[in-house]
């Protein structure tokens, strides 16, 4: 693989960068503390301007056709300055994508251009629940149909952006008579309908600006054409979209860490003991060292993974891969930079406290780490098999 960038892919980097650094990261420990919803919904719609919505979607709906190496770049860029916006925008590509991939023309004509251009603040990927976090196929929602409407039945858990996504990709049980993962399909659903109905957001840890919600379907009722894609084939494009999903997660942990790493880097080359600046210490250097190595591998496999997406190559492996370790060393960059800190770095005065616990959930969402292990190792066995 060649890793120069086009000037396309840097210019795009670059536009997502200043607008990270100019606008984002100013007001970023603000949406943390006092969730300014109306200031991070203006946030949103002046990514949807920039084309950050749809980087992965075609011109001809909105998109800017920019491709998944750019998806990962831009993703990072964001993820540097506010990582509650930069999970927002990679899920709301997610959606978009998988609407590309797998819905009609009548639908990707009347979604995606809402998606992209930020009529619609975000997309909404109803997947997990109660009963199916590691294991989807142990969903409990259905989708029953009657007449010329599907009725859906049940409750959708964590979900990004929910409150203020304007549609919804929802998985449902259609055929409760078949095995597990393959009686279910999936279906558009459009915010604020009758018997739809979101639960107020969680209280997190970190990614306070973004809004996690429980969604909820009571006799909520939608017309037949909102299936997406074949009826009981759903689950497979669940899994497929997730190994995506994975790179925008992996893109996310990186630029976390890395801005972590940045900030300490600064602040070890100012912070004086000993009459000389801390940074001449051997101990903080190998630190240092370490954790600059290990972002620089997790960039490197994200680029893999994005590249082979681009190439419609399986990637499902290397996704997984690369989202595991970008995680990982990104808690662990997150936590050697408050340590390099000092007691400075657990004040809230300082970003260090906000970075490690907007990180932690990186190595959760979207597939554990024990899950990306599950999913190398299967893969690996396979190859041989």
């Amino acid at each position: 693989m060649d890793m120069t960038l086009t000037e396309d892919q840097s210019m795009i980097q670059d536009m997502a960068r200043k607008f990270a650094q100019t606008e984002l990261a100013p007001v970023a420990e603000k949406l943390d503390q006092e969730g300014d919803r109306a200031l991070f919904l203006k946030n949103l719609n002046s990514l949807a301007e920039l084309g950050f919505m749809g980087l992965n979607v075609d011109d001809q709906y909105g998109g800017a056709e920019a491709g998944t190496v750019v998806f990962s770049l831009a993703v990072t860029e964001i993820a540097r300055a506010c990582a509650s916006t930069a999970v927002t925008m990679s899920v709301t590509n997610m959606v978009a994508e998988v609407i590309q991939a797998v819905a009609s023309e009548e639908q990707k004509k009347r979604y995606l251009p809402k998606l992209c251009s930020g009529e619609y603040p975000a997309g909404g990927f109803c997947l997990t629940e109660t009963t199916a976090g590691s294991d989807p196929s142990n969903m409990k929602t259905t989708a029953v149909l009657e007449g010329d409407e599907w009725i859906l039945n049940g409750a959708k858990q964590f979900i990004t952006s929910a409150e203020y996504a304007g549609v919804f990709v929802v998985w449902a049980v259609t055929d409760k008579s078949q095995p597990r993962g393959k009686g279910i399909s999936c279906f558009l659903v459009e915010n604020n309908i009758p018997g739809l109905s979101v639960s107020k957001a969680e209280k997190k840890m970190g990614q306070h600006a973004s809004a996690t919600n429980e969604v909820l379907f009571e006799n909520c009722r939608i017309p037949k054409s909102a299936l997406m894609g074949e009826l009981n084939q759903g689950f497979k494009v669940a899994v497929g979209e997730l190994a995506g999903g994975r790179i925008g997660v992996g893109s996310i942990a990186l630029g976390i860490g890395q801005a972590a790493m940045d900030y300490a880097r600064d602040y070890i080359t100012e912070r004086q003991q000993f009459g000389k600046p801390i940074a001449s210490f051997q101990g903080l250097q190998w630190m240092l060292a370490d954790a600059f190595t290990d972002l620089e591998a997790a960039r490197l496999l994200l680029m893999n993974a994005a590249d082979k997406k681009a190439k419609s190559q399986p990637f499902s492996k290397e996704a997984s891969m690369a989202k595991l370790f970008a995680s990982e060393k990104a808690n662990k960059a997150c936590y050697t930079a408050l340590q390099l800190m000092g007691g400075y770095g657990y004040i809230k005065e300082y970003p260090l406290e906000r970075y490690a616990r907007d990180v932690r959930i990186t190595s959760i969402y979207e597939g554990t780490s024990e899950i990306q292990r599950v999913i190398i190792a299967r893969e690996l066995l396979r190859e041989i098999a």
